[in-house]
């Protein structure tokens, strides 16, 4: 980049002077007075300000503090041009914000070294004032990203405590509110899709959009809104910032982070519901299966008690007409006797049916208790692992 000088002087001759004396090293301005040397300031930004002190109009005194009380201009290094060796009025210059003093007459070589100075010391600054803004910003983004995963963590906690979708979409959409964003969260939920909004309703539109865009890719951009799916949830941003390109970036790193754990819950909500219908269904089965077995073990001791009482009607007849037996009446006795023995099969034949059934669901619930055991080594496997975090 070209580097720009500027003279203000009411002199002809020092004009020409610089002008013979920086000739192919910059571009020159010139100004003849103080206000039209302070137009061209603001105009053109020069790198260096060579400043007569006395002129017709303001002093090159008054020029320099007017200078340095712009803050778009206070950085510009000033040198004074001046006949005046005394001491006090080197010290005048350097008190209005000069950088720098240099006597009439001077010669080119003299010039053109401390203008060179001037030139290294004014891109040094800039560098330096570049490297502050660029630590400021730096240190701004750390902090900032720290209170985001401080709140990250505090979520993490709040969800651990969530045992339905309407109390996990709070916490969720929590999390937004201090951002100023505009959201919506729609659960897959057990193949339904629970729809959630810092507004409470969501709009049909809305719900079609999240689920026409329900298997896209990760982060769908449509205008100013952002879709980011995961396979338990999408999220909608309203009004993301995709002008503002620092915080549209951070807030593609951040978000991932959130919703990876919010994924996670539902899918251990989802196992959770499962694994207690389950159990549902094994105690119904039991109970189901005890309650028979009650009343099958009721029947079968009716039938052994008929059973009893019929051998032992049999054998008081028998005895009592040991001399006169009627075939007939032993063949009625036997005849009942049978009847009851079919009974009593038939009840051992259910018992074994409802020992079949007992046995089944026992296996069942086995093979439950085991196929948690393995879900929690699972877990217990994931948490001394380090997860990493899918961001796009």
């Amino acid at each position: 980049m070209e580097k720009l000088v500027l003279t203000i002087d009411d002199d002809k001759l020092t004009h020409l002077i610089i002008e013979e004396s920086l000739v192919g090293f910059c571009k020159l301005l010139h100004a003849k007075e103080g206000e039209e040397g302070l137009r061209l300031i603001n105009e053109h930004k020069p790198d260096i300000i060579l400043l007569d002190i006395e002129m017709p109009g303001k002093s090159g005194y008054q020029v320099c503090q007017e200078i340095k009380q712009n803050a778009d201009t206070k950085d510009i290094p000033v040198m004074f041009l001046s006949s005046k060796e005394a001491l006090i009025d080197r010290v005048k210059g350097y008190s209005v914000g000069a950088s720098d003093y240099i006597m009439k007459p001077f010669n080119a070589q003299e010039l053109m070294a401390r203008i060179k100075i001037l030139y290294a010391y004014r891109q040094q600054c800039v560098k330096l004032e570049s490297d502050i803004n660029k630590a400021n910003k730096t240190a701004a983004m750390a902090m900032t990203e720290s209170g985001d995963m401080g709140r990250i963590m505090r979520y993490v906690g709040q969800s651990y405590h969530a045992n339905s979708l309407q109390t996990l979409s709070e916490f969720f959409l929590g999390f937004f509110t201090p951002l100023n964003l505009d959201v919506v969260v729609v659960f897959w939920y057990q193949h339904k899709s629970e729809f959630y909004s810092l507004q409470g309703g969501v709009c049909p539109l809305v719900q079609e959009l999240l689920a026409q865009h329900k298997d896209a890719q990760r982060f769908v951009d449509i205008g100013e809104s952002t879709i980011i799916n995961y396979p338990k949830l999408s999220l909608l941003v309203k009004n993301m910032p995709v002008d503002e390109s620092e915080k549209y970036g951070r807030y593609k790193d951040l978000f991932p982070h959130i919703l990876e754990v919010t994924n996670e819950k539902v899918v251990t909500m989802e196992r959770n519901e499962k694994n207690y219908q389950q159990a549902e269904q094994i105690s119904t089965a039991l109970e189901d299966i005890i309650s028979q077995f009650n009343a099958q073990n009721i029947t079968q001791s009716n039938v052994a008690e008929q059973f009893c009482a019929q051998l032992e009607a049999l054998n008081t007849a028998i005895e009592l007409q040991k001399n006169n037996l009627n075939p007939a009446d032993i063949d009625s006795c036997i005849s009942q006797l049978e009847h009851t023995m079919q009974l009593l099969v038939s009840a051992n034949s259910d018992l074994a049916f409802i020992k079949y059934q007992f046995e089944q669901v026992t296996q069942s619930r086995s093979e439950f208790l085991q196929s948690l055991r393995h879900k929690v080594e699972d877990i217990e496997l994931a948490n001394n692992q380090d997860p990493d975090i899918e961001l796009f």
